[in-house]
């Protein structure tokens, strides 16, 4: 939703509560709070290309990138998730619970989605998305905001530059300086969309094929062929 956003020349901002829970606080044991994201998008397409998309999960790892880990038979880096019993755990097959990343940052922005959800209307963390409880709500909440650049714009750039010029300086100068490899949010993805278009397609690596084939038999559908 950012980036699109973004590229229609706007600034954007959403957080989302998700749909179960699945993250500790900090200094906690059991899951209350869900992985619980939050993204920006920037109109910075002008500037650089594409654009400017900071977009993260406030867990240390994200729960699709341990079940991408559990596919493909690899382990967990240490100090990231704990097992039913509350204890770390490197095995993504046995993760109860992820830690919030950052420790009591993380928690704290998580815990903003929560609040902003609170205000809204939203369910309590830890019945979302479970058996139904008649006569309460189990949704998660979406928050959206867009804002016109030229609603927070003085105009007043240094040297005469416009809005776009003033942009493509100022990320100039934080990859400067010796950070010229540096990356920058949302570069990756927009290298493999344009990745992807030239192939035609969704590029899939062969555990994920070979986890869709699974799905596809369960549903009694076509399994996909890898060759």
């Amino acid at each position: 939703y950012v980036m699109e956003a973004a590229r229609r020349g706007y600034v954007a901002y959403t957080n989302c509560t998700s749909a179960k829970t699945g993250v500790v606080p900090f200094g906690g044991k059991h899951a209350t709070l869900g992985t619980n994201p939050h993204s920006w998008g920037f109109p910075t397409t002008d500037a650089v290309g594409f654009p400017i998309v900071i977009d993260w999960a406030t867990s240390v790892i994200a729960l699709g990138r341990v079940q991408q880990l559990a596919r493909e038979g690899k382990s967990l880096p240490p100090d990231l998730a704990l097992d039913k019993d509350g204890r770390m755990t490197t095995d993504p097959a046995q993760v109860a619970a992820l830690l919030p990343f950052g420790q009591h940052k993380g928690y704290g922005l998580a815990l903003a989605d929560e609040l902003f959800a609170a205000l809204i209307g939203g369910s309590l963390p830890t019945i979302r998305g479970r058996d139904p409880i008649p006569g309460t709500k189990q949704t998660p909440c979406f928050y959206f905001q867009v804002i016109h650049p030229d609603a927070i714009s003085t105009g007043l750039f240094s040297n005469g530059r416009n809005f776009n010029e003033n942009i493509k300086a100022v990320i100039g100068d934080i990859l400067g300086h010796g950070n010229e490899n540096c990356m920058l949010p949302g570069q990756p993805e927009a290298q493999n969309a344009a990745h992807t278009a030239k192939a035609g397609g969704l590029l899939f690596s062969t555990a994920e094929v070979e986890a869709l084939n699974e799905i596809a038999d369960e549903a009694g559908m076509p399994r996909f062929d890898v060759a």
